[in-house]
């Protein structure tokens, strides 16, 4: 006889209350209750204020900025419920910081996802639930099971509803997300482009090539984050070189840092199709380029299957 699942208890910290709550809609689940402050010099002060003993505990926390404190809280949290004696506590991780820091890329550096990765299974996690991971390989750092889930059924739903009536080509900005771009390209019988992009620097690109064919199509750039934009608007001007007739941008994680939203608005996207992954902030969320889709039911049913020991990848098929 199948045991029956330990009560489903929600939790958020500060990063992403409004995905927080949607989820919590959702489900038809109440918000946890537990208070996530910061004393005047600056520590982050974590207390549960409902009873978690025995129960499935999932903690809802992005890694945005600001990444420290939202990290630090996050670890907080994870090791409340532990202590509080949860039978399992999952960290439901939209975006995960420090993604892009997987390997050791010059002598003397860190690999800071690895380290994020241990600190969150030392503070208590018994399993991970996160979305579209900047590298697949990230999901090995961690000695507990981890769930990668994708924004594809949701930047699809929107694509094929508003852009696939025009003659479309998914263009990848780089040759790291071409299994992305050729998945997208596949389920929107769309053709493939990618760009090839020489860096000079940390978020400095000197040049850029279009490998495939644009000219007369609309252009749909697909990456999984956006962070000052440099890539994409000057992949934007590279497409529109080319004879792209229409040109959008369409990436999961909008970090849209510095001088991100003034090169959005001066570039010749049309669009920049988001999802709430990450909160946008104030000045983003007037951008008029900016279209943001919500992945709560995404993240919701995730959660729900995992609650009730269900299949989450048939979510994908």
């Amino acid at each position: 006889m199948k045991q029956s699942p330990d009560e489903l208890k929600i939790f958020a910290g500060n990063s992403n209350p409004p995905l927080a709550r949607e989820i919590c809609q959702y489900l038809k689940v109440p918000l946890g209750k537990a208070t996530v402050e910061t004393f005047s010099d600056g520590e982050s002060k974590v207390e549960v204020k409902e009873n978690v003993r025995g129960g499935d505990v999932f903690v809802i926390q992005s890694t945005c900025a600001p990444g420290n404190d939202n990290l630090m809280e996050m670890l907080l949290m994870l090791d409340a419920f532990k202590r509080a004696s949860a039978k399992r506590i999952t960290a439901v991780i939209p975006y995960f910081g420090y993604a892009r820091q997987d390997r050791k890329v010059a002598p003397r550096v860190p690999i800071s996802a690895k380290l994020v990765a241990d600190l969150i299974t030392t503070a208590g996690a018994s399993r991970i639930l996160t979305m579209d991971l900047h590298s697949g390989q990230i999901q090995g750092f961690f000695n507990i099971p981890v769930d990668n889930l994708y924004a594809t059924p949701v930047l699809l739903q929107y694509i094929q509803r508003h852009l696939n009536r025009h003659e479309v080509a998914i263009v990848s900005p780089d040759a790291g997300g071409v299994e992305r771009a050729r998945d997208f390209a596949t389920r929107l019988n769309a053709s493939l482009a990618i760009i090839d992009k020489r860096r000079s620097g940390p978020n400095v690109v000197a040049e850029m090539n279009i490998i495939g064919e644009v000219k007369g199509q609309t252009a749909i750039l697909l990456d999984d984050m956006v962070d000052t934009a440099g890539t994409l608007t000057m992949a934007a001007e590279a497409l529109k070189r080319e004879g792209a007739k229409r040109i959008f941008g369409c990436c999961t994680h909008a970090v849209l840092s510095g001088p991100a939203i003034r090169k959005i608005d001066e570039s010749p996207m049309e669009e920049l199709i988001v999802t709430n992954s990450i909160p946008l902030q104030p000045t983003a969320a007037k951008c008029k380029k900016i279209k943001m889709l919500s992945v709560a039911h995404l993240i919701g049913e995730a959660i729900r299957r995992t609650h009730s020991e269900k299949s989450i990848s048939s979510l994908f098929d």
